[in-house]
Order: structure tokens, then C-alpha cells, then sequence
């Protein structure tokens, strides 16, 4: 199999099974319709355009078919794409489900012992306690937060990416504790572990991995919160102002309002967790562009909306 990370400028995929991720029928500036798609293997993504719908060799799929794909591989503002000459549906028996879900390189069972670690540290008896009413004794929560995606398409967008880009802006925000000492760490790292919860119902299940009605209606920060909170009213004496202040680091962990936080930082941890959610966020997002980039490219890359800014690979 010729997966979508080996593939180079130049290459000629033949009869190469892929899951077709999305399809949109769009125009030319002459007016002519092509086919504009989004291919997906366990190894990422890559573009792909259809620039003669009415070629013999294009049969009818639809997106989230899996589909037997002759193509050759052309750069595009340094990004590869496949130009599409044949297609048709997969039939049963020629493709394995599990080469077509992106997953973490980190291995999921260590990172939730990771987890758990971090939890034992937490010695808020009422922190520690909603942490392990979620992670440890919600059983169905633990299977979806395992297998989440952290984003549709921008970061961490695959199997374990949830689980992976939480662990990493908690152990950021273990780093500001030991930096800044005026920093509660048992608030803090409870709001790491706990602020994307709420994307385990607002994203679909892998392969869709798409936005739920209830992820478009409400979105992952409020129904974090309403999960949070769920758990919270179980805990007997749960102290209603630490409540207040473990909400509002879960509401503000955007930062600003144009990006979805219905609330601006107003204590110190709200500021610390946003920082280190962005930070992971940008940085995963950098690395995830560079790694389908052109191998070789050495000029500017292109502009990404989440960085604002046009980027390029370091020159030395």
C-alpha cells in the first residue's frame, strides 16, 4: 500500500485504496465542474482533484466511501496533491479498516496511565474526586475520551489526539506551577485534564470524526461544563466557590470571545490554562502543516488561518 506520507512529486498511485474523507463539486474560473477531495490513511490526508467529472474511468462515490483510486501526484503551492485519472468504490475484502484511522505515535494505554499519574498529585480532596468520578470511574466516558480526536481538521485531528493534546497542555501548566509559584496547582491541572472534555460529544465517533449537531449548536466549552458540573452536584460539600473557579477556567480556556470563550480569563489559572492551550494548539498545528509539505520545500509554505501568518520550514 502506498500511503499517503510516502507519497513525492512525481509518484504514479495505482489502484491504491483510500477513504474519501470529503467531495465538493466546485467550478473553474472558466465554469467547468471538477471534483475537489480530501483523502485519508492512518498516515494523514492529502487533497485531490477530479479535473474531468465526465472521464469513463470516474465512477460514482460519495464521501466516506472507500474508494480504488490511479492518480499522480503533483505539488501545489509546495502542498501534494493527486490529480485524479480513475476511481471507483472499493469493494469488501480489499481494504482494512484500521489503515485508514489516523492515530497518535504515542501509545494510548501510556498516556491514560500518564493520566492517572497526574491525577494522584491533585490533593484537593474535591478536585481529585471529580477527576476520578470522570476519568477513572465513568467507564463509557473513558472508552470516547480514549478514542477522541482533539479538532475536525486543525490539530491533533486523530485517534488519541484528545488524549494527547490534553496531556500535553497539562504537563505545560505543570511547568507554570513550578515557574510560578502563586499558581494552585490542584485547580490548575484539574482544568487541564478537564477543559476539552466536552469534545467527546461534540466531534463523531472515527472515521466521520465531524461535528455533531450538538458540537454545532453548543459546542465543546459548554458541554465540558455541563459534564463537569454533572459530576460536581454528585460530591457532597462541594465548596460552590472552587466550583465557580474550576468553571470559569473550562469557560475561558480560549481567551477571547471572538474565539469561542464565553468568558475572558479573570483569575490567574483561566490565564495560564489558555496559554498552554494555544501553545499546543499552534504548535501541533505547525508541525502537522510541515509534515505534508513538499519533502524539500524550502520556501515560504503558504498562509494559515489558525497561525495568521504565512510560514516556511526553519533554513537550518
Amino acid at each position: 500500500m502506498q500511503y499517503i506520507e510516502s507519497l513525492r512529486e512525481g509518484n504514479r498511485v495505482v489502484s491504491q485504496i483510500y477513504l474519501c474523507k470529503s467531495k465538493n463539486i466546485q467550478l473553474t474560473k472558466a465554469g467547468k465542474e471538477y471534483g475537489n477531495l480530501i483523502f485519508q490513511d492512518k498516515t494523514g490526508t492529502i487533497e485531490a482533484k477530479i479535473w474531468d467529472l465526465t472521464s469513463p474511468g470516474i465512477e460514482d462515490f460519495e464521501a466516506m466511501d472507500y474508494v480504488s483510486v490511479e492518480a499522480d501526484v503533483t505539488s501545489f503551492n509546495n502542498n501534494l496533491q493527486l490529480n485524479v485519472k480513475r476511481i471507483r468504490l472499493a469493494r469488501s475484502g480489499e481494504y482494512e479498516t484500521s489503515d485508514y484511522l489516523p492515530v497518535s505515535k504515542y501509545n494510548t494505554d501510556d498516556m491514560y496511565k500518564e493520566l492517572e499519574n497526574i491525577i494522584q498529585s491533585v490533593k484537593n480532596t474535591y478536585l481529585n474526586a471529580v477527576l476520578k468520578k470522570i476519568f477513572v470511574e465513568d467507564k463509557d466516558f473513558v472508552a470516547k475520551f480514549k478514542y477522541s480526536s482533539a479538532a475536525k481538521s486543525v490539530h491533533h485531528s486523530f485517534v488519541g489526539g484528545l488524549l494527547e493534546h490534553s496531556l500535553s497542555v497539562t504537563r505545560l501548566c505543570i511547568h507554570y506551577c513550578s515557574k510560578y509559584k502563586l499558581l494552585n496547582y490542584d485547580l490548575l491541572i484539574t482544568a487541564a485534564l478537564l477543559h476539552d472534555i466536552g469534545k467527546t460529544a461534540e466531534l463523531s465517533a472515527f472515521p466521520e470524526n465531524d461535528y455533531t449537531d450538538e458540537g454545532q449548536l453548543v459546542g465543546h466549552i459548554v458541554i465540558g461544563v455541563e459534564i463537569v458540573k454533572a459530576h460536581i452536584d454528585k460530591i457532597p460539600g462541594f465548596p460552590k466557590k472552587l466550583s465557580n473557579e474550576l468553571i470559569h477556567c473550562i469557560l475561558a480556556h480560549h481567551g477571547e470571545l471572538e474565539y469561542g470563550s464565553p468568558k475572558k480569563p479573570a483569575i490567574i489559572e483561566a490565564l495560564a490554562l489558555n496559554l498552554a492551550d494555544n501553545a499546543d494548539a499552534k504548535m501541533e498545528t505547525f508541525i502537522e502543516l510541515l509534515a505534508q509539505g513538499q519533502e524539500g520545500a524550502t520556501g515560504w509554505l503558504g498562509y494559515n488561518k489558525l497561525l495568521e501568518s504565512n510560514y516556511r520550514k526553519t533554513s537550518v
